[in-house]
């Protein structure tokens, strides 16, 4: 009878151990996990586990076996009876700050800013502002001011830049200054002269002179005969000048100046030819000079062509003679 209890007992070992020795699994619904600690299944964050779990600027709520996604500005209610519900709402954050998201992983372009008594917010990157929903969107410079670049500002994500047109290149951030055309390349040909202006440039023949008239220095054209030069000034000049576009007026623009002064000699000046619509007017500023003024505002781009003649006379010899100096004004196309 010993015998047989002290088998009784050592089979009962037996079978303990054995069922000791194998493994013990416990399954949970979806959205659990079992705690050995406390020896329960537990709720999962997919807001905490999943680095994707809401995109778009949505914010990611824990719940029982999952997860939805809400607007950061969500109202969130809470109920367990049938009465109306009480409606929870977060207050107004300061201005330029932003609570934090649902998620504290999914920060986006926010920067966090601790302030006291614990609490800690989210202010937007330089560039960016809050939209209603809380979210950091770009900050269009372009729409704050007409004056942030000189020609056209461009928007970009946190920031803008300044563009240029086409003659010119962007000076610094926010200007923009002419390209010398005539310096950076041959534009013309062996025949011509490049003469650069405001957003552009031309090409002008470097013998300018027609018959009866021929060249005797650079844009200088002299007339050799007598018979054929009959009522025609002896001599023409050819010079070149650029200006900007809606330059303001009245603005002095050219000086011409005799190159030869004889005794008892009495110059006057006028505009010969090329002032139809009546916007320059030239100012005697000496008996050897004379300013040419502008006095209504010029739109480019375009060209004026104007015939500036000095007349020289002495009354007591009965002498009279005349000199051209032709001038080409090439207006830009803009105002800078």
């Amino acid at each position: 009878m010993k015998s047989l209890q002290i088998f009784l007992l050592l089979s009962l070992f037996m079978l303990s151990a054995q069922q000791l020795d194998e493994p013990v699994t416990y399954a949970c619904t979806e959205g659990y996990e079992f705690n050995l600690e406390e020896q329960e299944c537990k709720d999962i964050n997919e807001c905490e586990t999943l680095p994707d779990a809401c995109k778009g600027g949505m914010g990611c709520i824990n719940h029982y076996g999952g997860y939805f996604c809400l607007p950061l500005n969500a109202q969130i209610i809470i109920s367990n009876s049938e009465e109306d519900p009480p409606t929870v709402t977060r207050p107004p954050p300061p201005p330029h700050f932003i609570p934090i998201p649902a998620v504290p992983s999914h920060r986006g372009n926010y920067q966090i800013t601790r302030l006291q008594a614990g609490q800690t917010f989210y202010t937007c990157p330089i560039g960016f502002t809050a939209d209603e929903f809380n979210f950091c969107r770009d900050l269009d410079e372009c729409l704050q001011s007409s004056y942030i670049c000189q020609w056209r500002c461009v928007n970009q994500p946190g920031s803008y830049s300044c563009v240029c047109p086409e003659g010119y290149q962007v000076q610094g951030t926010h200007m923009c200054q002419d390209i010398n055309e005539c310096e950076t390349g041959p534009n013309c040909h062996e025949d011509q002269v490049c003469w650069n202006y405001f957003g552009g440039y031309r090409c002008y023949p470097r013998n300018p002179c027609q018959e009866p008239y021929v060249q005797n220095g650079e844009g200088r054209c002299s007339c050799q005969s007598l018979s054929a030069c009959r009522g025609l000034p002896p001599t023409i000049v050819y010079k070149y000048m650029s200006i900007t576009s809606e330059r303001s007026v009245p603005a002095d623009i050219f000086q011409i100046q005799a190159t030869s002064v004889f005794p008892n000699m009495h110059n006057t000046f006028r505009i010969k030819a090329g002032n139809e619509e009546g916007q320059f007017f030239l100012r005697r500023s000496s008996n050897v000079s004379a300013m040419l003024v502008m006095m209504r505002p010029l739109i480019g781009p375009r060209e004026h062509v104007l015939d500036l003649e000095m007349v020289t006379q002495n009354s007591g010899l009965s002498y009279r003679s005349s000199s051209l100096l032709r001038l080409t004004i090439i207006v830009g196309p803009y105002a800078f």
